[in-house]
């Protein structure tokens, strides 16, 4: 295998670099760092606004949606440069990794032409509505519910964990409309529809992330749903497949690992126990990073993605572990405040076992559909 990157491709990260550096504040690093926080959203409309104008948001989508045809290894530098300066985009790189490909893979002509090009032009922000407090990652017991009404439904429930729901225009939201793992659908939701109330959870991972949302005999219409009735299940396993691995979380841990490494020696304190301790959290950075590349390489060619995400998601949850269980025992200092920036990524690296399903989920699915194991008892 090459691992050599061709022109093309320094050119278009030297692309993204410049960009950053021309377009982040010189107080970058001591803004609010939670993507879901009011600093952050305000300015990823503004930052995503000028990527969009730059070509540099959605290249990898189809033209006709205001990309250009590019590869999937072109989507995935733009977000490793992304997340390695601290994810400028907010909750909007949930726009681009996954929301606007399933829209044009699953929505009808006028779901798409209401929803993506607010998107590809960095206006709007999307939540995810599937975790709750009694099904959690496990998207098959999900309860809140969606029944057939007249001109369309009416949706009760809860749900919890939701990153950016108080700043999110649309909801990407899971109800129950029958039975089973075929029993359930997928409605789009505006954020503004009457009977929904979002409360914020106070959290240690920075401003304004997660939320408790409240569905109270919430009317939509037919054509929110989205793809047919019961189709949820395989919605979302190609939504979290694109969720799971465009998430370069090891990029950015990988930079703090550096960050903190340079610090110690700076003091004289990377003795051999952080030499030690920062080989195997390196090792585990360059392991995910493999092992996201090899299922870029199969959607480069057009190879289904199947439970090789969830691997090389926990492979990336293992990273972010290690990175921040460093700097937990030799930089405590930082955690303190006194470097802004090892604190952000500390604060994400907390919930990188939790999003993008539990790392205890992906266990089970390597287990079971990469492994071929059987079933625990139940």
């Amino acid at each position: 295998m090459d691992f050599q990157w061709d022109a093309e491709q320094r050119a278009f990260r030297n692309t993204v670099r410049s960009f950053l550096a021309e377009h982040l504040p010189p107080d970058w690093e001591q803004l609010a760092h939670g993507p879901g926080s009011e600093t952050q959203s305000t300015f990823s409309k503004t930052f995503c606004g000028a990527l969009a104008q730059a070509g540099l948001l959605v290249p990898h989508w189809p033209k006709r949606w205001g990309g250009r045809d590019a590869d999937a290894w072109t989507s995935f530098i733009l977000a490793e440069e992304m997340w390695m300066a601290g994810e400028p985009r907010g909750g909007q790189y949930m726009n681009v990794n996954w929301i606007g490909p399933t829209l044009m893979r699953f929505g009808t002509e006028a779901q798409q032409d209401r929803y993506i090009p607010p998107i590809a032009r960095g206006e709007t922000i999307w939540c995810q509505g599937f975790s709750e407090p009694e099904a959690g990652s496990d998207l098959a017991s999900l309860r809140t519910r969606a029944e057939r009404v007249d001109g369309g439904y009416r949706i009760n429930g809860q749900k919890i964990w939701t990153s950016y729901a108080g700043h999110a225009d649309t909801c990407f939201l899971l109800a129950r409309t029958g039975i089973g793992k075929t029993g359930m659908s997928v409605f789009l939701v505006p954020m503004d529809t009457a009977g929904i109330t979002v409360r914020q959870i106070p959290s240690v991972i920075g401003e304004g992330d997660i939320h408790e949302v409240f569905f109270d005999d919430v009317f939509v219409p037919a054509d929110a749903l989205l793809g047919d009735e019961g189709q949820a299940w395989e919605i979302a396993r190609n939504a979290l497949s694109l969720e799971r691995v465009g998430i370069p979380r090891f990029a950015l841990a990988a930079r703090m690992l550096r960050r903190a490494v340079a610090a110690l020696k700076k003091a004289g304190r990377f003795g051999h126990g952080a030499v030690e301790q920062s080989a195997r959290a390196l090792a585990a950075c360059e392991a995910a990073r493999l092992y996201s590349y090899q299922i870029v390489d199969q959607r480069r060619h057009g190879t289904p993605t199947g439970p090789e995400a969830s691997a090389a998601r926990y492979a990336t949850v293992m990273a972010e572990r290690l990175v921040g269980e460093f700097v937990v025992e030799h930089c405590p200092d930082a955690l303190a405040g006194g470097d802004p920036l090892l604190l952000a990524h500390h604060q994400r690296a907390i919930v990188a076992g939790i999003a993008s399903g539990a790392a205890e989920i992906q266990l089970n699915l390597i287990a079971t559909e990469l492994l071929q194991l059987p079933r625990e008892p139940r």
